[in-house]
């Protein structure tokens, strides 16, 4: 697998440059800020009126935080850009790119497809942003929660936050890769293949097999770790801050 991650990548440097490794990252930027804006402040929300006398989120309602976090997001932000994305990976590899750029791309799918074009794969995405974020914070508190033991005001350094980040992606990697193909299958170029969430991971299973439920488990790991490790360090850093300058009750 790893071989073929780096023949991939070799490839695609090979027919379209360097540049063709960065196809959709417009889309994702766009979508990358509100994404987290929603996710930590819903968090925030829920976690805040699901507190102990003690101020202590048990790792049971940090779970249950998270999966509100993640519906949130996939609902308000995930799927429409995650569908503009994939349409437009799949579009540029394409033998005729119809889509000039972001926005002409957008108003091109919202011409010929309405807003129900940006959000196709709905509930696979829900399903996947909810569980999601639902194993990340459940580990990413219960980490939290074995370190400081007895001791809620206890400091964590940022490096070991990034530690805990990383093990709380691999989770999640591993937790809800098949629903992560189900969702890209659903809102590709080929979506019209499948009618609904359910036909759809029944067809992969029937023509592909169960191995087909976790391609890109190797690549998407490093990624995700990397990534869910900055997030958090920068979460419990900005909150660090705000709790500094910005008191309440």
């Amino acid at each position: 697998v790893t071989l073929s991650c780096f023949d991939c990548v070799k490839q695609t440097v090979q027919s379209h440059g360097v540049k063709g490794l960065y196809r959709g990252l417009s889309s994702l930027l766009y979508g990358s800020i509100p994404k987290a804006a929603v996710r930590f402040g819903v968090f925030e929300f829920l976690s805040n009126k699901m507190r102990d006398e003690d101020g202590k989120l048990d790792s049971t309602r940090g779970l249950i935080c998270g999966l509100g976090a993640g519906v949130a997001e996939a609902v308000v932000v995930v799927c429409p850009m995650e569908t503009i994305k994939v349409k437009f990976i799949h579009d540029q590899t394409s033998a005729n790119p119809k889509y000039r750029g972001f926005f002409h791309g957008v108003r091109e799918i919202v011409r010929t497809q309405g807003l129900k074009g940006t959000y196709q794969g709905l509930t696979a995405t829900v399903l996947k942003q909810g569980s999601n974020q639902a194993i990340r914070f459940f580990v990413m508190t219960s980490l939290r929660n074995w370190y400081k033991g007895d001791n809620p005001n206890k400091s964590i350094n940022p490096l070991l936050t990034g530690v805990f980040g990383a093990i709380a992606g691999a989770a999640s990697v591993f937790g809800n890769t098949p629903l992560d193909v189900i969702k890209t299958r659903m809102q590709g170029l080929e979506a019209h293949k499948y009618k609904n969430t359910v036909d759809c991971a029944i067809k992969i299973m029937r023509h592909e097999g169960p191995a087909a439920f976790y391609k890109g488990t190797i690549p998407r790991l490093g990624r995700v770790c990397l990534d869910v490790a900055i997030v958090f360090v920068i979460y419990e850093e900005v909150v660090k801050v705000l709790n500094m300058v910005w008191k309440t009750d």
